[in-house]
């Protein structure tokens, strides 16, 4: 099955059209109010926390001196419109073309920063979004299980085909309200690069950490705690 998708924000496209790089962006739909039904969950909509703006959220981002010494972060990248074609995963060809590579459903409150390390290919990027824990669950839910649930698949960006592997990580579950992991593989014929993402749901923040796998383990515990602050 194909599904041909112009992306219109940074996604998993942003990935796809520069590897190595490492934010896959995970989103959830604004207007759905319907409670999940996923097994477990604790997202409680009558008690969440306040939300948070953009702005606040691009204060909770770590930073360079967060993060130590060797770190520079990169430009913003521009957004890219270039037409997308996922083949062989079903199940995110059912959630939509957009859906699949983080397209047109996306939390408004948001903020992102990408950093590059020690001068080489080895980068880190930290998301955070604020909205109803309901919504961040089931968006960044369904996109998770469309992923880990297709071993291997295909994408071709610009008409550049990128071989894609996933697999489902158990998550730090000491963290936060609800947590996702998994490790994607991009291969073309130049280079394969290995992509570590967790992600973390903390009343109605959610966190997600992408990038080399050894960058991701060093830097999500600290990521969660500047991000969860509330001084």
């Amino acid at each position: 099955m194909r599904v041909r998708v112009a992306t219109t924000i940074l996604g998993i496209t942003a990935v796809l059209l520069a590897v190595p790089a490492c934010s896959t962006d995970t989103v959830g739909d604004p207007s759905d109010t319907t409670p999940s039904a996923r097994p477990g969950k604790q997202a409680d909509t009558t008690q969440q926390a306040a939300l948070l703006s953009s702005a606040a959220l691009e204060t909770r981002l770590l930073n360079k001196s967060d993060l130590g010494r060797g770190y520079l972060r990169k430009p913003e990248r521009p957004s890219q419109h270039d037409d997308v074609t996922v083949i062989g995963c079903p199940a995110l060809s059912e959630l939509g073309g957009d859906a699949a590579t983080g397209g047109t459903l996306s939390f408004p409150r948001k903020a992102k920063a990408d950093f590059t390390y020690g001068g080489s290919s080895s980068e880190v990027s930290e998301e955070l979004y604020s909205d109803n824990p309901t919504k961040l669950s089931d968006g960044i839910g369904r996109i998770f299980d469309a992923m880990t649930g297709c071993p291997t698949y295909q994408v071709v960006v610009g008409g550049t085909p990128i071989d894609m592997a996933s697999q489902k990580l158990i998550p730090p579950h000491k963290l936060g309200d609800e947590q996702w992991s998994q490790l994607l593989t991009f291969s073309t014929r130049e280079r394969s690069t290995v992509v570590k993402q967790t992600a973390i749901r903390d009343g109605s923040l959610l966190l997600i950490v992408s990038g080399s796998p050894a960058l991701v383990d060093r830097h999500l515990d600290k990521a969660l705690d500047k991000a969860t602050t509330t001084s």
